[in-house]
């Protein structure tokens, strides 16, 4: 590894420290698959709201509106008033609505059969088309959090600025097309090769660096 930097060297450093952890999170989100179709489809819902707003305050309120049973039955104004700590919360309840009303058969959520395990990339490119509000980052994002994520990247802008801190790219991009998306993720996916530290972990791994904790 002579050709790595010091500061690539410090992050292997710095995973072995976190691997026990980190492994521990993914085989977490691993079980989360073996849940019935409304827990996944809980994690759809917190996926929907992260955008511009913080994972953590995104949590609790899905946990909460899933406990009160409002994320699978409650009406428009209810989900409204459950996600005030979220930003956009209009636009995110419209989301959550819409994601409902998709993956409703005869009053029974069902969500676990448009996932094919044997092409997770189509499933990904599925739920980016016909999933109003998720973008390529949050369907790789909701997959990683249900156990399919090894090979995605979640290009939030704790990720990218550490790709650019370890210069796997050049700057931050302003703009993150479909096509500017995959290419970034293409590079991820090399570094990763190279430092020999898996992409999911290295996702976790960088969220951890930039903001002190484990989370999803």
């Amino acid at each position: 590894m002579k050709e790595l930097t010091p500061e690539v060297r410090n992050l292997i450093l710095d995973y072995g420290e976190k691997k026990s952890k980190i492994g521990k999170r993914l085989k977490e989100f691993k079980e989360v698959w073996k849940q019935p179709d409304k827990q996944i489809f809980s994690e759809l819902c917190f996926c929907l709201c992260t955008p511009q707003s913080k994972a953590i305050y995104c949590g609790s309120a899905i946990s909460a509106l899933e406990k009160k049973e409002i994320l699978f039955k409650g009406n428009t104004p209810q989900i409204r008033r459950g996600l005030k700590a979220v930003r956009f919360p209009n636009n995110k309840t419209c989301y959550i609505m819409e994601a409902r009303k998709l993956f409703t058969v005869n009053g029974i959520i069902k969500i676990k059969n448009k996932i094919d395990k044997n092409n997770i990339f189509e499933t990904r490119q599925w739920f980016v088309r016909n999933v109003k509000g998720l973008g390529f980052k949050e369907a790789s994002h909701f997959l990683r959090n249900i156990g399919f994520g090894g090979d995605f990247a979640i290009l939030d802008v704790h990720i990218l600025r550490n790709l650019v801190k370890y210069k796997v790219i050049k700057e931050l991009p302003k703009i993150i097309s479909r096509k500017v998306y995959i290419d970034i993720e293409s590079k991820i996916r090399r570094f990763s090769k190279k430092i020999d530290i898996p992409m999911d972990e290295l996702d976790i791994l960088f969220w951890a660096k930039q903001t002190g904790y484990i989370f999803k």
